[in-house]
């Protein structure tokens, strides 16, 4: 399989980025995501493809661009669609398709076709679960920091108090995920990018 490099990552975040404001958003939490991974999987004893996780972690939000309206403003209420935006885009951009999972699949600690269902979700039906273990760490790196404004940091007991709201059994995934990786160290992260730590 063959996988872009930094700079074709880049040259598709500046294909779809509708402004340098979403650019510089979207684009610096991608990278923050893969810095996180990366510090993940130097402390597993497993072995990894760490080009897929750059990668995965690089293009995870990509789908973000296509809620932006003409004005710059982002639709907050179809948020949860970034996901299949995003695998959509590198299915489009001819991309391999274990790459495109890494958007559809991230979703929280992941989106079932019951969650769909119940919650009626805007997506089309069928289970959105990190299955690899390079799938499983850009969702879990993906819960410690945010998009929102202004961009923040989590903690992982933050991220397990805001997942509770979805239901003890999202609670037990985070749990098993902070079981299998660890916890990063946000704070130094959060120093090099100026955001906050919650």
């Amino acid at each position: 399989m063959t996988l872009p490099g930094i700079e074709e990552i880049r040259a598709l975040h500046e294909k779809y980025a509708p402004t340098q404001e979403a650019f510089d958003l979207v684009y610096t939490h991608c990278e923050i995501v893969w810095h996180l991974s990366a510090q993940l999987l130097a402390a597993a004893p497993l072995e990894w493809d760490g080009e897929l996780v750059r990668a995965g972690a690089l293009l995870h939000d990509i789908g973000v661009y296509h809620l932006y309206d003409a004005d710059g403003n982002l639709d907050g209420g179809n948020y949860i669609r970034h996901g299949v935006l995003g695998h959509e885009i590198l299915r489009g951009e001819g991309l391999p398709e274990r790459l495109g999972r890494f958007c559809s699949h991230h979703t929280g600690v992941g989106l079932t076709e019951h969650d769909i269902r119940s919650q009626r979700l805007p997506l089309p039906p069928g289970d959105y679960l990190a299955e690899s273990a390079e799938e499983r760490v850009v969702m879990y790196a993906d819960k410690f920091h945010s998009k929102s404004t202004p961009p923040k940091f989590l903690t992982a007991p933050s991220y397990a108090r805001y997942v509770a709201r979805f239901g003890t059994e999202k609670v037990h995934a985070f749990d098993a995920l902070r079981a299998e990786f660890g916890e990063p160290d946000v704070t130094s992260l959060a120093a090099r990018y100026g955001h906050r730590v919650v």
